[in-house]
């Protein structure tokens, strides 16, 4: 038995996302803490009723401050040391960073979980971006020499983290098939009858939602009675959609949905889900609605290919282009026999592929726990 620490960056997602690792390291005989910033209430309360062992830690998630992160990083090696953590599993690039090299100086084992490149590998324009990209990189770098383990969801991913000098030992690499999805939980939903389209997100540019805008005014047009739906909450820092344009999306007839504590019943209104992502790890919101039966629109970047197959399962489309999202939003909108075959597909493919109980057995088999 070890004592395990998983590591996040956000009390919610750590919620949605990896209580079944948790569950299933208990599963294994391990003593499961799980660390995050503001793990208090139902959250908290979520990982002690199974058995796990809540800590609050203060972290910047967006907010690049060389102080804040430095006491997020003493605050880890306290909370490592204290509890005797003996294994390390981080995710999202802070705690991936700042929690790796405190496991070093700690003393304990750690994995890094690359679940999407991100912001530190998207191109930007300007001086001060770039330099802010090639100091996540380099730091990166240091974190990985303190891995065991480095985790990627998606090949590309692999090789421009390898490429950009991110990670030196190779052997180190971990492959699987994303977070994985309950198949229970989110089940085979009937899909309606009128073209009703959701995104789910976090409110950034990189998640295509400028051109899911503008594509939109083009399907509302085209498509009788289609309503576009989006979900997640306003974000902050450089990548962060502001109040403003959304309320701009609102007026022209997108229907915000804020962040929803369950996508359910979002998923079961919709019949196409859409995400016109950037780049991502593999994207969990499009397994949760493939598993419920949804046709899939994304774009042929890294993480979002990996769950589509384009004429099966749903459309890629290319990356930022608004006209080739609406024409593939105009074909699956007019048609509810192909929205029911490749809603069929795609349930296929999450039960194939993506089965969390597989997905996490597969982790935790390759990192020896």
């Amino acid at each position: 038995m070890a004592k395990i620490l998983i590591n996040g960056s956000h009390a919610h997602y750590l919620y949605n996302f990896r209580s079944a690792l948790a569950e299933e390291m208990i599963r294994r005989g391990h003593e499961v803490h799980v660390a995050s910033p503001e793990l208090q209430g139902e959250f908290a309360d979520h990982f002690r009723r199974m058995g796990a062992i809540p800590h609050d830690i203060a972290l910047k998630r967006t907010k690049v401050s060389f102080t804040s992160d430095i006491l997020y990083y003493r605050s880890m090696v306290r909370l490592i040391r204290g509890q005797r953590i003996d294994f390390v599993l981080n995710y999202t690039i802070k705690p991936n960073i700042w929690g790796s090299l405190a496991a070093r100086k700690a003393g304990a084992r750690s994995a890094s979980m690359v679940t999407g490149l991100g912001f530190a590998f998207i191109e930007r324009s300007g001086l001060i971006r770039k330099l802010t990209q090639k100091v996540a990189q380099g730091l990166y770098r240091l974190a990985t020499n303190a891995n065991g383990h480095v985790v990627f969801q998606n090949p590309d991913d692999r090789d421009d983290f390898i490429a950009a000098g991110c990670l030196s030992d190779a052997s180190k690499v971990v492959m699987v098939n994303g977070s994985g999805i309950n198949l229970d939980q989110f089940a085979l939903a009937p899909l309606p009858e009128q073209p009703v389209f959701l995104t789910i997100a976090r409110l950034l540019h990189s998640k295509g939602l400028y051109e899911l805008a503008e594509a939109s005014r083009a399907v509302r047009t085209a498509v009788p009675g289609a309503r576009i739906m989006v979900a997640g909450m306003l974000d902050t820092g450089p990548d962060a959609v502001t109040r403003a344009e959304l309320d701009e999306w609102i007026a022209d007839g997108i229907e915000y949905l804020g962040l929803l504590d369950d996508v359910r019943p979002a998923l079961a209104e919709a019949s196409v889900f859409v995400l016109p992502s950037w780049r991502e790890g593999t994207p969990r919101t499009v397994l949760e609605a493939m598993a419920m039966g949804r046709p899939i629109i994304t774009t042929d970047a890294p993480g979002c290919r990996e769950t589509t197959v384009d004429g099966l399962n749903g459309r890629l489309v290319p990356l930022k282009d608004a006209e080739g999202l609406a024409r593939a939003m105009i074909e699956l909108g007019a048609d509810a026999s192909i929205r029911a075959r490749m809603g069929s597909a795609s349930r296929k493919i999450a039960e194939d592929k993506y089965d969390v109980h597989q997905v996490n057995a597969s982790l935790l088999d390759q990192i020896g726990l």
